[in-house]
Order: structure tokens, then C-alpha cells, then sequence
């Protein structure tokens, strides 16, 4: 079987995927597939740090615009889809590219990576129930019915307790139970890219951001989703959005948002390393110490000796 080439391009949030990913697909042919979870919601830009169509520079992008705030997503959707898209594009004699920092979405791709499958209403109703308990009863719930789970969840990750508790009900086992396989999928020729930099010019830059962000609307942006009722969204739980909601219901201060946004999208890059460098064989490039044609000439290196 002859395999599909496939650049996968990882980093934490703000290290510069978006800008290397544009320069290596003018390169090589490509098209990106965003390995995001909120860039694939119209209306969450520049929250979600999306690409606009300036940036893309004729690229094709995928994946972006395609979900309302209030529809779910999740890795086992996403695997479908990129899998369907990397055949399409090669099938125009185009290189795939995903590119992105939701480590678990990738993984799903180039790993094989078992989804079980489960009826949608039955996961629906389920949720619905587990909703109605306050955060704290869902986590001690938790922790009675799949201690396992609950000692691989933080308490404050609901989206991931709730998941847990849905798994639980629907197919009686703990969701740490669903299998994942170390060996990359023979369906692909992976080129795997990790993109860092030095930790203090990486906070810096991502406090910048947030600083750029407000200044480039979010407020308005949060605002916006709100007053159209996507305010209880899951999607809205995301770094970015959840802060300023804070803010626009009178719970804390412009300032106090602002602060605990950057706050906590430097955790996030923090957590998003330690998660590629756990879970992915990846190659690293330091952002701040190689040009982005030097890191784009060295992937296309590497494709090439493949």
C-alpha cells in the first residue's frame, strides 16, 4: 500500500504554527487541515486566534467555519474528517497538512486510534442528565463510579468529567480503557514538526496577544456570542472566552479578565508541551533561534529523504 505523505506541525499556542505552516505550503503544495477544537466555529476568531484569509495567502484551509458555537465536537468527529480531507487532497496531487495544538485530535489521526462507537441521542441524554448537577457532584460522582478516570481528571476540567461519566453509562467500563495503539497508522508518511521556543519569550508573546486580541475586539467578539445565546455553549468554556464572560455578567473587572486570560493560556502552553513531548515523537524547532525558512527547508529535507 502506498502511503500518504502528511506534515503534522504541533506547538504551544503562539509559538508561530500559522506563519510557518502558510510559508511550507507555498513550498511543498499544500493544504491545512486546522487541528484546532474552536477554529471550527463560525463567529470565535479572534478568540481562537484563527487564521484569516489575508494570512492564508491563497492556501486552502479546512476545518474552520464549519459548526455553530452550540454544536459538539470532538476527536472522533474530527478523525472522520481529516482523514477524508487527506484523501481528498492528495487525491489533487496536494500534500495534507495538519496543523494545530489540540494534541488529542492529531493523535486520533496518525495513530491507530479507537474511537467505540455509541448512539449519539443515547450520549445526548445523558449529558443533559449529568448537566443538571453542580460541578462538584459530577466530579465526587466520578470519582465513586470510575476512580481511574477520575485520578487522570482534574476537578476543573468539566468538559472532560462529564465526557468520562457519559462513557461510563453508555458502555459500562472507564473511558481510560479505550484503546490507542503507539504505532503510527501505515495509511500515512508522517513528517512530525514540534515548534517551541525559550519559556520567557514564549509567555511574552502570549501575553502580547491577549493584549492584541482585546485591542482587536474580543470583548465585542464575547459579547456578540453571547447576546446571539451561545453564552452556556461548551464551546464558550474555552481559554479566551470564558475569562471575558466573567467580565461582561459584572463578575470580575476588565483588568482581573485580561489577567487571569493570560494567566491561563500560559498554563495551556505549559500543559500543551508537556503533552506533545508525552504522547508524540515529534521533531522540535526553536521558533526564536531558526528562521522560518531554515525550519521550512529542513521539513522539506526530511521529506525528501523519506
Amino acid at each position: 500500500m502506498t502511503r500518504i505523505p502528511l506534515v503534522v506541525i504541533v506547538g504551544p499556542t503562539a509559538v508561530g504554527k500559522t506563519a510557518l505552516s502558510i510559508e511550507l505550503a507555498k513550498r511543498i503544495k499544500g493544504e491545512v487541515i486546522s487541528g484546532d477544537a474552536i477554529q471550527v466555529y463560525e463567529g470565535m476568531d479572534i478568540g481562537s486566534a484563527k487564521i484569516t484569509a489575508d494570512e492564508m495567502d491563497g492556501v486552502p484551509h479546512h476545518l474552520i467555519d464549519i459548526l455553530a458555537p452550540d454544536e459538539p465536537y470532538s476527536a472522533a468527529q474530527f478523525k472522520t474528517m481529516a482523514e477524508d480531507l487527506i484523501a481528498e487532497i492528495h487525491g489533487r496531487g496536494h500534500v495534507p497538512m495538519i496543523v494545530g495544538g489540540t494534541g488529542l485530535y492529531v493523535q486520533s489521526v496518525i495513530y491507530d486510534y479507537g474511537f467505540s462507537d455509541e448512539d449519539q441521542e443515547t450520549a445526548r441524554q445523558f449529558e443533559e442528565m449529568f448537566s443538571q448537577l453542580s460541578p462538584e457532584d459530577r466530579y465526587t460522582l466520578l470519582e465513586d463510579l470510575d476512580p481511574q478516570a477520575a485520578g487522570t481528571i482534574h476537578p476543573n476540567n468539566q468538559q472532560r468529567v462529564l465526557r468520562a461519566l457519559v462513557y461510563y453509562h453508555i458502555h459500562k467500563t472507564s473511558i481510560t480503557e479505550q484503546k490507542k495503539s503507539p504505532i503510527l497508522s501505515e495509511r500515512y508518511d508522517v513528517i512530525l514538526v514540534g515548534l517551541n521556543m525559550e519559556r520567557a519569550l514564549l509567555y511574552d508573546r502570549i501575553n502580547m496577544r491577549v493584549d492584541m486580541m482585546i485591542e482587536a475586539g474580543l470583548i465585542e467578539e464575547v459579547r456578540r456570542l453571547q447576546a446571539a445565546g451561545y453564552g452556556d455553549a461548551r464551546s464558550m468554556t474555552a481559554i479566551g472566552y470564558k475569562e471575558l464572560l466573567t467580565y461582561l455578567d459584572g463578575k470580575t473587572t476588565l483588568e482581573t479578565a485580561t489577567d487571569k486570560l493570560k494567566q491561563n493560556s500560559r498554563r495551556f502552553a505549559k500543559r500543551q508541551l508537556t503533552w506533545f513531548r508525552n504522547q508524540l515523537e515529534l521533531h522540535w524547532y526553536d521558533t526564536n533561534e531558526q528562521s522560518t525558512e531554515e525550519i521550512v527547508d529542513s521539513i522539506i529535507s526530511r521529506m525528501t529523504e523519506g
